[in-house]
């Protein structure tokens, strides 16, 4: 099992999500749900595909996910306004303003983690890089 990086992927992927779970709870907020908000603070009107493709995520998983955000009152789900078979998620003035509440996560997140920035900066580009591959064969 030590040899295996799958486990140790695994290990470091549990342990980061446990970390984030006090910080996110103070913002009722999944680390699920907190990964859809950073990519809706960064582009509001995003559409529901283009947030799954940069999460990583199927519609089947997506879908409970941005309910429940409705639900909580962070976003509404709208039609494109160019086309409107195309699902956009709008953040509420509500969700506007968690984004403020939220801006002390990634610095409280480095603190628990301590380290050096390029030794994290390393940690993710091999974590891209195992994506990117990983990505690759499932598509051959």
């Amino acid at each position: 099992l030590e040899n295996q990086v799958c486990f140790s992927l695994y290990s470091a992927a549990n342990a980061m999500v446990r970390a984030y779970r006090p910080l996110l709870a103070a913002l009722d907020l999944t680390y699920s749900q907190y990964l859809a908000m950073l990519v809706l603070w960064q582009h509001p009107g995003i559409s529901v595909k283009t947030l799954g493709e940069q999460l990583h995520l199927d519609s089947g998983t997506l879908t409970p996910l941005l309910k429940r955000l409705e639900t909580k009152g962070l976003i509404t789900r709208g039609r494109s306004d160019t086309d409107e078979r195309v699902r956009v998620l709008l953040l509420t003035d509500a969700g506007k303003a968690l984004q403020q509440e939220a801006k002390s996560v990634p610095l409280q997140m480095r603190c628990k983690l301590g380290g050096q920035p390029e030794e994290f900066a390393e940690l993710k580009r091999l974590c891209d890089k195992a994506f990117e591959y990983l990505e690759r064969a499932n598509q051959a």
